[in-house]
């Protein structure tokens, strides 16, 4: 961390020195032109954004979690930990027991890799097997400025399909910001530690300004031999002229850590919740990369043009113990290169978005046996072509705002094997061809109170590891066996969103029914492939169902109370489990990892002016461990109580966080095999200190 930690001074010390510099030869002018260029560049910078988000009276199920709640709940744990309790109907878990490590998030009860995920609407869902690893990224909530979740088909997105939702996340601005440097020093439980340096030049002369930020931080965790050490950085450049913004931006991380995503079962659990079956061998080497050029144009009056371009890529691998002698190394390296652009047209009470995004992507897939990392035993490689071209429309007439989304998407696959997997130079291939529609009306009923509803529906490939069965390599014969890549068929859902949002100067409340109908339900079988992939297939017709709300109050200038929540009833109609020996008919049984009931209360209170608290207490519901209602393979229902306490003083402050304070013994996730439940563990009563040292803001002029 040492060597981490000398070239992030040394970045910092060139930005902010070169900000000065720059700033002292050529001070700004305080006058109206000043105000007006920040003014269009916020309007600028945030286009793409914009264009793949939802407005606030969008008849969609939605939550945008603002900066300030973000710099409240981040002491740069992995972003999904960082999310739960923000927004109905959300939950995560980790692998490691604590904090950092490979984490997930579920909407809904459905799997992360059919949610969006955007960053200023560059898609980051990989392409073949639609996840993302927000580990791979340390301290990612450190660079952003807001996070909006729709829940639901919701609007548009770029990248994969937005089945059980969509997550943009939106960068911290860097043109209009104050010059400002700071630092953040964290220590906590588990041998934590952290170092986050930042800074903001402000305004440079000639239209430019630039931000930097440098994170690395390590943990030990709570679990055996699950130690974590992470590094990242995000820089952005940006200029300002009389009617457009170009921006640079480049975001890197760097992951390695020692592997822990078997769960334990629960009998070794109540003798040692610290047990990991990987062995202090079987590590993860992992590095990704987002370089990305923007351009924003004001084409005249209410209309905003914004295209970017893009790459991502990463590379790395893993150590899998097969027994006392063997361990396998499993590899990935890819490149993926695409364009978004989009146009807004703001004319009163006619809004019309319309884009593209087009990308295309190739990934090598390899494994040696150590310690020969020559030979390899195996090498393919996933191609995918992804384009998509949609429109928004919103139209206002008196009370009523209609609304109307549409895209038509298509996605290209093609499999190129190993040279001895008995292809003979055939490169296998599929393509699909989606159309996915969503109209809805909103009905402002009152000044403060809108009414809503929406029906929509979306339609997503399966990804690589479904059509392969978890594979990562498979021969001819192995693929004629799984039927080939029509082994697993397109998911649909059709959702329908009704609900209401009431708002008045102490309070704001979002409540909303949902339905859900699925059809080739792609869904967990409670399984995982020898790699420790989750095995998933067709199940048929399902249905989820429920009412989710979102109420914020403020007893007083200096209280905020929050409770959000979801109540669901969630089915599968019926399908044959093929999971065990013998396949079994399963019918109107509850789906896997998708709990009927799930709430958060929060409380923010500013004490005084040197004293800043919350108190957050979450409920986790019962749920099961697979497709099958088996009432012994459940993840039982649990409380997490959280507390957060922040001095400041002047410019810095200093936070004491605590993370589960009753010390609950339950569980994050999990999965049953042989009939037992095997469990991830909830990380235990945790306490982290974080000091923030930062330079006074310059003016903004």
């Amino acid at each position: 961390m040492t060597s981490h930690a000398s070239a992030a001074f040394v970045a910092l010390a060139f930005a902010v020195g070169t900000a000065d510099a720059q700033q002292s030869t050529s001070p700004a002018r305080r006058d109206s032109t000043r105000r007006d260029s920040l003014a269009r560049a916020g309007s600028l910078e945030g286009v793409i954004v914009r264009a793949v988000r939802a407005n606030g009276n969008a008849p969609i199920a939605q939550t945008t979690i603002t900066t300030r709640t973000i710099e409240r709940r981040s002491f740069a744990q992995d972003v999904p930990m960082m999310l739960q309790g923000t927004t109905p109907s959300l939950t995560a878990h980790a692998e490691s027991g604590s904090n950092w490590g490979y984490s997930y998030l579920r909407l809904r009860g459905i799997d992360q890799s059919r949610i969006n995920l955007s960053l200023d609407g560059i898609p980051l869902n990989d392409p073949e097997d639609q996840v993302f690893y927000f580990a791979n990224l340390a301290d990612l909530g450190a660079s952003m400025q807001s996070v909006q979740v729709q829940r639901g088909a919701g609007t548009t997105g770029t990248g994969t399909a937005s089945f059980a939702g969509s997550i943009n996340f939106e960068t911290k601005r860097v043109l209009g910001v104050p010059r400002q440097a700071a630092a953040e020093i964290q220590v906590g439980s588990f041998g934590a530690q952290r170092l986050m340096l930042e800074a903001n030049s402000g305004a440079l002369p000639h239209g430019f300004a630039s931000s930097v930020r440098i994170s690395a931080l390590r943990s030990n965790s709570f679990r055996r031999n699950a130690g974590v050490e992470g590094i990242s950085g995000l820089a952005q450049l940006a200029w300002l002229g009389t009617r457009d913004v170009v921006k640079l931006m480049a975001l890197s991380g760097r992951l390695r850590d020692t592997l822990s995503y078997l769960a334990v079962p629960v009998q070794d659990l109540q003798r040692d919740r610290r047990i990991n079956p990987l062995t202090p061998e079987e590590q993860d080497r992992f590095s990704q990369h987002l370089l990305a050029l923007s351009h924003t144009r004001q084409l005249g009056t209410g209309v905003q043009y914004a295209s970017t371009l893009y790459r991502i890529a990463a590379r790395g691998n893993y150590d899998v113990r097969f027994d006392s002698t063997t361990i396998g190394n499993y590899g990935l390296d890819f490149n993926w290169y695409g364009l978004t652009s989009a146009v807004n047209v703001d004319r009163g009470a006619l809004k019309l978005t319309a884009g593209l995004n087009a990308n295309t992507y190739a990934r090598d897939h390899f494994s040696f046996i150590r310690p020969d990392l020559q030979r390899s035993v195996y090498l393919n490689t996933g191609h995918k072509q992804d384009a998509a071209l949609f429109t928004k429309v919103a139209y206002a007439h008196g009370p009523v705002t209609w609304f109307g989304d549409l895209q038509v998407r298509r996605a290209f696959f093609r499999y190129a094997p190993d040279a001895a997997a008995g292809f003979s130079g055939d490169e296998p291939s599929i393509a699909w061809t989606f159309l996915n529609p969503k109209v809805g009306v909103t009905y402002a009923a009152r000044s403060n109170v809108d009414l809503f509803a929406s029906i929509g529906r979306t339609t997503r490939e399966p990804t690589r590891s479904d059509v392969f069965a978890g594979n990562d390599d498979v021969t001819r014969d192995v693929l004629n066996d799984l039927g080939g890549l029509q082994r697993v068929r397109p998911e649909q859902v059709t959702n329908t969103e009704t609900g209401v949002r009431l708002r008045s100067g102490t309070m704001q409340l979002e409540l909303n029914l949902f339905r859900m109908d699925f059809r080739n339900d792609i869904a967990r079988i409670g399984a995982l492939s020898p790699l420790g992939v989750e095995l998933r297939s067709n199940v048929g017709k399902s249905l989820r169902q429920g009412v989710e709300f979102d109420l914020r109050t403020r007893p007083t200038s200096s209280l905020v109370l929050t409770t959000v929540g979801a109540i669901s009833r969630n089915r599968i109609a019926g399908f044959t489990d093929s999971s065990g020996t013998t396949p079994v008919i399963r019918r109107n049984v509850p789906p896997l990892l998708s709990p009927a009931v799930t709430g958060t209360q929060r409380i923010d209170w500013r004490a005084a002016r040197w004293l800043d608290a919350g108190l957050e207490a979450r409920y986790q519901g019962l749920s099961y461990l697979r497709n099958d209602g088996d009432r012994t393979l459940v993840l039982p229902a649990y409380w997490m109580l959280d507390a957060m306490v922040r001095v400041p003083l002047r410019q810095h402050d200093i936070t004491v966080r605590a993370t589960n304070l009753g010390n609950s013994q339950q569980f994050g996730s999990g999965y049953a095999t042989g009939g037992v439940p095997n469990y991830f563990i909830l990380a235990p009563r945790s306490v982290f200190v974080t000091v923030r040292l930062a330079t006074p803001r310059a003016s903004r002029d």
